[in-house]
């Protein structure tokens, strides 16, 4: 981490902002913070930051809906973790697909949010900008097969979903967003889970080897994601967006 790191955190309860700011500046970060998406947008004018701490339920326009104007702009690349004093997986979800890149519900420790910020931000750096997705999408398609990004689930050409493990399903979704473009090890460990590969470590390896059985991609001569010698994987189809 920078010690110029600089996090805007956007959350209507003024408790909330002075401990996070204190805490977060504390831990080497620059912070700014505002209590609505006004106070966001000039905060955004002012500057760019490294990421927005933005809270699901404020007084004007709710995160959502300003995670979604972020991402329909010129902040489209700017990492957001989502608050919300709501648990249910359908904000979690809804959160996501409006392009968060994590989701932490209240009550946490402050400390969680920490992590979580440091995760984002080294997933967010593990790729060139050009492998970053510009926009999220619900659905996309691929070599026949639907990956749906809301229901999380993978239907085959013949329309039957296909049961994917947690896991399985990460991985797929960071293919499939970044078609032809070959991957290393690290990075896909680091986008699907938030940390580099060990030495040896050969867990993607073999969710790689899961993902082509669900997928009847033949190990022997895989034609929808293939093994670059030395350097990674490739989802080596097109993909179309919806």
């Amino acid at each position: 981490m920078k010690d110029s790191d600089h996090i805007l955190v956007i959350d209507d309860d003024p408790e909330i902002r002075s401990l996070l700011s204190s805490y977060l500046q504390d831990s080497g970060y620059r912070v700014t913070s505002a209590a609505d998406g006004k106070g966001m947008w000039k905060a955004l004018a002012a500057g760019q930051p490294d990421l927005i701490v933005l809270d699901l339920m404020l007084p004007d326009e709710d995160g959502l809906a300003l995670c979604r104007s972020l991402r329909a702009g010129e902040h489209a690349e700017l990492p957001v973790i989502m608050l919300t004093a709501r648990g249910e997986d359908v904000d979690r979800i809804l959160g996501l697909e409006m392009g968060a890149d994590d989701y932490l519900p209240k009550p946490f420790n402050p400390r969680e949010l920490l992590a979580r910020i440091k995760g984002v931000l080294r997933r967010v750096r593990a790729l060139p900008s050009n492998l970053r997705e510009e926009a999220p999408r619900r659905r996309l398609h691929f070599a026949g097969w639907t990956l749906d990004t809301v229901a999380r689930e993978l239907l085959s050409p013949e329309g039957v979903v296909v049961p994917l493990s947690g896991a399985e399903y990460r991985l797929l979704q960071v293919f499939v967003q970044h078609p032809n473009k070959v991957l290393s090890r690290d990075q896909l460990m680091d986008l699907t889970r938030g940390r580099e590969a060990m030495p040896f470590d050969r867990s993607i390896d073999v969710q790689v080897s899961r993902l082509r059985n669900c997928l009847h991609d033949d190990a022997r001569e895989p034609a929808i994601i293939k093994t670059v010698r030395s350097e990674g994987y490739v989802l080596a189809v097109p993909v179309e967006g919806e």
